[in-house]
């Protein structure tokens, strides 16, 4: 579920690498060897308003001093990698930036607020660690990524290709005592800066020469080459599941590239006829091919295509007419649709 919502490997996202290697490499040499500088890592909001610790503020909020913490926000960064590629890396920082500096002021709100209602002191029992910035990403996947069904259970119960995510959230969200405040200031600061309260986007945004710089230091180090186009079949798959494997990505390559061809054509004032698209490969094994006037009386009409399915397209920025074609051409695959308009 993880590549559904995007290709696997970290091709075209050099900072969700570095965001996966560095903090993860310094909370196992904290918890493995240097332990007893684990101190210096706390985020601790008490010492801060108290003794003026303002180096907490950053220091106690890069590194997670649980393993399992480090574990579950190292999996969603890798999930989340997907907001990279579409964004762009600067944007995507900016985010990060943005929703990590707005997440400090939540957090010292929702202390007080627990410790004015309840008298109970959370100030320095919050988790350490890029968390913030984890739980505000789940906002834009929530409103952006497509939600498309993959099994159904217990009736209205449906497992779809963001449910894991979900559950890892929820994993994440319930492994401290008061990693909740963390959870909920990073949510509401990811909110607001997705929404673009006070143009916050624009005041807390990556400087175009900060982002050159580092793209010019540190991107080399970190980049990844582009995945083999052909997948890696698993050791134990049997002849039949590898013919099937094979039959569905050179579908879906066929229905790509012919969607391809129909956009040239219309941008040219060729005339779209639906009706001769390809059918799929796996409803082609049993068709006589030489029998052409006999299989073009028998055409399917045009495909209806949902309209929930083209107002999520929409959603994504995609105008109406290229989510129509998109998902006619692709049989109502929303996964092809999406993909194809992305790289295109």
């Amino acid at each position: 579920m993880f590549t559904s919502t995007g290709s696997s490997g970290l091709y075209k996202a050099p900072l969700s690498k570095g965001l996966l290697l560095v903090p993860s490499a310094l909370s196992l040499l904290l918890a493995l060897l240097l332990p007893h500088c684990q101190r210096f890592f706390v985020y601790d909001l008490q010492a801060v308003k108290d003794d003026f610790q303002i180096w907490r503020l950053i220091c106690g909020r890069i590194i997670c001093l649980d393993l399992k913490d480090t574990f579950c926000s190292s999996l969603l960064i890798y999930n989340f990698r997907i907001f990279e590629r579409r964004y762009g890396s600067r944007k995507f920082a900016s985010f990060l930036l943005g929703s990590w500096v707005l997440s400090v002021l939540v957090d010292f709100i929702l202390v007080e607020a627990v410790w004015y209602f309840f008298g109970i002191a959370a100030a320095g029992n919050l988790p350490s660690g890029f968390l913030a910035p984890v739980f505000a990403l789940f906002v834009p996947f929530y409103c952006s990524i497509p939600r498309i069904q993959v099994a159904q259970i217990l009736g209205p119960l449906s497992i779809t290709n963001k449910t894991l995510i979900y559950i890892l959230g929820l994993q994440l969200f319930t492994s401290g005592s008061y990693i909740w405040i963390v959870a909920i200031s990073g949510l509401a600061s990811g909110l607001c800066y997705h929404s673009k309260v006070f143009r916050l986007h624009q005041a807390l945004c990556i400087p175009i020469w900060m982002a050159k710089f580092f793209s010019w230091t540190l991107e080399p180090i970190f980049s990844s080459p582009e995945p083999a186009t052909e997948a890696r079949i698993g050791m134990g798959a049997t002849v039949d599941i590898q013919r099937q494997q094979r039959m569905e990505r050179l579908d879906r390559q066929l229905t790509l590239s012919q969607f391809a061809q129909v956009r040239r054509q219309r941008q040219q004032g060729g005339i779209i006829n639906w009706n001769r698209l390809f059918p799929p490969l796996r409803q082609r094994r049993n068709v006589n091919y030489q029998d052409g006037r006999r299989s073009e009386q028998q055409a399917s009409p045009p495909l209806e295509v949902s309209e929930e399915q083209v107002a999520r397209l929409m959603e994504m920025g995609f105008s109406r007419g290229d989510a129509l074609e998109a998902l006619r051409a692709s049989n109502n695959d929303l996964n092809v649709a999406t993909n194809f308009l992305l790289q295109h």
